[in-house]
């Protein structure tokens, strides 16, 4: 039964059409209270006091809630337990929460959050990492303000730079960029049938979000129900926790529903940003391209929490050489803390950073060589047997190589005019950008799990963890099904991402789910196949040895007529047939002093081709088009793979050009600005299928490397239209005009 590979219509596609997906903002529930935050306006200061009686008073106001009310532990955090949900007596960063209101209206919590009366005295406080990790800096976590450093080395650098006969040096930095989901925080929460406490929301992982409830209420596990509602994007801001606590909270003490919905000015102060990192890069190639050493230096900065800082940190650095393979690698990555907004898990965690400095680097690396661009990426590029910089080789699955000659295809058929004698102004350039990504969590154990059922009244039933953000893995994970299993995808039922129906299956952040995920339901497939083989012997008086699973039927080996479909096996023996799978990828930590390890079991390939238009008088840039070459081992659903493309492309046009938040200032989408459907440019996917062996029917995945080489390329692509370079992103109006002030002066200097 053919499914992988087949453009079917997305399983929830037709309810978003309709407008009847049920959103965290649309959830309904019996009367309940409106939930309202009060949050710190200092972004350093000790808690002198928190007045609540004056809130109190106001009619409607049930209760107000501080860090006294927590029964359990008043911390959370990914990997570091560091975040307050309520400040107990400090806050670290401007818009840490300090007090919740509950009342029966919303306008009177939110008169009630206003009389709160909270006393500071402020503390210093720092705003730059390089401050931050000085001597003497203000402490803003006990143990200090570094939160991790992460070296790799290979080879040697120095003996490596000897050899170079061309060596570039540049400093790049990046900055806060917001997820701008369109969906605000929003959710309620209820007591259910079971006295458990239930809270319903968008979210990128249940069953993370029950462990850190249930420790905020001093709970059992079983005692918290974690429901992910229908989520308006999560692009990894929904990783942490947002709403989660404060829900559970209220309704605990309240043993009522309760209800919050952030503001649009509130998601952008309080929730998670994408790293800004600086990156002093250091290259070395042979007069032939060949590339003979990287030094890295990446600094950067967390903000008050860690969230996942320290993923972002190693992740960056091991992502440092970018899909090359270079001989003597030195790289040191940290983290710092700062007063500034929490940094935390933004689509590609740290490597569309690194990808924008690595490629530029390589760029410069052509020019200085009189190379073409693609050449000196082919020249380096990884294939089988290839070593990595943390010393791991790659044996298949590696197509970069392939998306580079793709890329190059297409440009030798549509070549482009660069100047318009009737606009001189108007300048065009193209440009390349490469990528590599690891699938899945770096070096640490990264399982998921997954059930099928089929009971005797013949309902099948798929059973996953993972959260469907809009990506679209509740199809993937259909097709999968229905293809191993030989049953229509219209007759497998889909439950997933609830506590108290499914297991843990992970979260859906690293372009994970559809290879960790999909493994885990074959898996269960496989054992369900099995327990279906075992029970058919005894109904047709076979060996078991004598039978076999092939389209939806046990079969038997030596009389082709006999065979018994698998809803007729559950039938007969009146049982319900049950196969549970794990699968967990094959990775080796990382040494902490070297950096050398397997961190993946396999890694997702792209190379993308920009062609913009400059216009010099004004700054403005128009991207007319992108060739997106990704290599994605199988596409399961290739439309669907194509849509991610199409939106990291305008997600990562986003971060080249436009998408910069200014901590304090920014409120909304008036002044944070993102591409509009006006801004898209032409999107020429194109797929590659380098197999991968471990994968479900091949697959890696796609949803972060869809991003990765745009920014790249698009900033290449500027470079090659002006002829100056931008090392500082977003190249925004004034960046860019910037950039032809200095090329028009090193003209006139000539």
């Amino acid at each position: 039964m053919k499914q992988v590979g087949v453009e079917i219509p997305k399983v929830d596609g037709l309810e978003k059409v309709l407008g009847q997906a049920t959103f965290g903002a649309d959830l309904s529930a019996d009367s309940p209270l409106q939930l309202r935050v009060v949050r710190s306006t200092r972004p350093h200061a000790k808690i002198v006091s928190i007045e609540t009686r004056e809130a109190g008073k106001v009619d409607g106001v049930e209760r107000v809630f501080t860090a006294k009310d927590i029964p359990g532990r008043n911390s959370i955090g990914t990997i570091t337990k560091d975040q307050p949900v309520l400040a107990p007596d400090r806050v670290r960063s401007i818009g840490d929460p300090v007090a919740l209101v509950a009342a029966r209206t919303i306008g009177a919590a939110e008169e009630a959050a206003k009389k709160i009366a909270v006393l500071y005295e402020d503390l210093p406080s720092v705003s730059h990492p390089e401050e931050a990790l000085k001597p003497h800096a203000p402490l803003i976590h006990q143990n200090g303000n570094l939160l991790i450093e992460f070296h790799i080395i290979k080879g040697d650098v120095h003996a490596g730079f000897k050899e170079a006969d061309v060596t570039v040096e540049e400093t790049y930095e990046t900055t806060w960029v917001d997820h701008a989901y369109m969906e605000p925080d929003a959710g309620i929460s209820y007591l259910d049938e079971k006295g458990r406490v239930t809270v319903v929301c968008p979210t990128q992982n249940v069953h993370y979000d029950q462990k850190e409830v249930a420790a905020f209420l001093a709970l059992p596990l079983e005692g918290v129900r974690i429901i992910q509602s229908a989520t308006g994007g999560g692009f990894g801001g929904r990783l942490d926790i947002t709403v989660q606590c404060f829900l559970a909270l209220a309704a605990f003490h309240l043993k009522r529903p309760v209800r919050i919905v952030y503001s649009r000015e509130e998601v952008f102060q309080v929730t998670s940003k994408r790293h800004p990192l600086k990156i002093r890069y250091r290259s070395g190639a042979k007069k032939d391209g060949k590339l003979t050493a990287i030094e890295v230096e990446i600094l950067g900065d967390t903000g008050a929490y860690a969230s996942y800082g320290a993923t972002v940190g190693i992740r960056s650095a091991v992502h440092a050489t970018g899909p090359y393979e270079i001989p003597n690698v030195k790289v040191r990555s940290r983290m710092a803390y700062t007063n500034n907004p929490w940094s935390g898990a933004m689509r590609g965690f740290g490597v569309p950073q690194m990808a924008f400095a690595h490629e530029s680097q390589m760029e410069l690396l052509a020019q200085a060589l009189g190379m073409d661009p693609i050449e000196i990426r082919l020249k380096n590029a990884l294939t089988a047997g290839s070593e990595t910089a943390t010393g791991q080789t790659l044996v298949a699955s590696i197509g970069i190589g392939q998306t580079l000659r793709k890329v190059k295809e297409w440009e030798d058929r549509h070549p482009i005019v660069k100047i318009d004698p009737e606009r001189p102004y108007m300048k065009k350039g193209i440009g390349i950008g490469s990528m590599w990504y690891g699938i899945g969590n770096t070096g640490v154990a990264n399982p998921s799990t997954a059930q099928m059922e089929i009971d005797p009244n013949g309902e099948v039933r798929l059973f996953s963890g993972a959260a469907d953000i809009g990506q679209g893995s509740d199809t993937v994970f259909l097709q999968i099904a229905s293809e191993s299993l030989g049953i229509p995808l219209r007759e497998i039922r889909l439950i997933r991402a609830d506590t108290a129906l499914t297991t843990d299956a992970g979260a859906t952040s690293a372009s994970r789910q559809t290879y960790i995920s999909g493994n885990a339901i074959l898996n269960a497939i496989k054992n369900i196949k099995q327990e279906a083989i075992k029970e058919a012997s005894q109904l047709l008086g076979v060996d078991e040895k004598g039978l076999f699973y092939e389209e939806g039927k046990v079969k038997s080996r030596t009389c082709l007529t006999t065979s018994l479909p698998v809803w007729e096996v559950a039938k007969r023996s009146g049982k319900i047939l049950r196969g549970e799978g794990i699968f967990d990828p094959e990775t080796t930590k990382l040494d902490p002093k070297t950096g050398q390890g397997a961190p993946y079991a396999t890694y997702a390939f792209a190379t993308h081709l920009a062609e913009v238009e400059v216009d010099t008088e004004t700054g403005k840039v128009k991207v007319i088009r992108v060739v997106a070459s990704h290599d994605v081992g199988r596409a399961i659903h290739p439309k669907n793979v194509m849509g991610q493309i199409t939106g990291g492309v305008a997600m990562g046009m986003g971060f080249a050009l436009m998408e910069e938040y200014v901590p304090g200032g920014m409120a909304s989408f008036v002044n944070y600005l993102i591409p509009t459907s006006k801004d898209i440019p032409e999107v020429i996917p194109i797929l590659v299928e380098e197999h991968e062996p471990s994968g479900p029917f091949g697959a890696k995945g796609v949803g972060e490397p869809a991003l990765i080489p745009c920014a790249p390329a698009i900033l290449n692509a500027i470079a090659d239209a002006i002829g100056e370079r931008i090392y500082q992103l977003p190249a925004n109006l004034e960046r860019v005009l910037e950039a032809v002030r200095k090329k028009k002066a090193v003209i006139s200097d000539q």
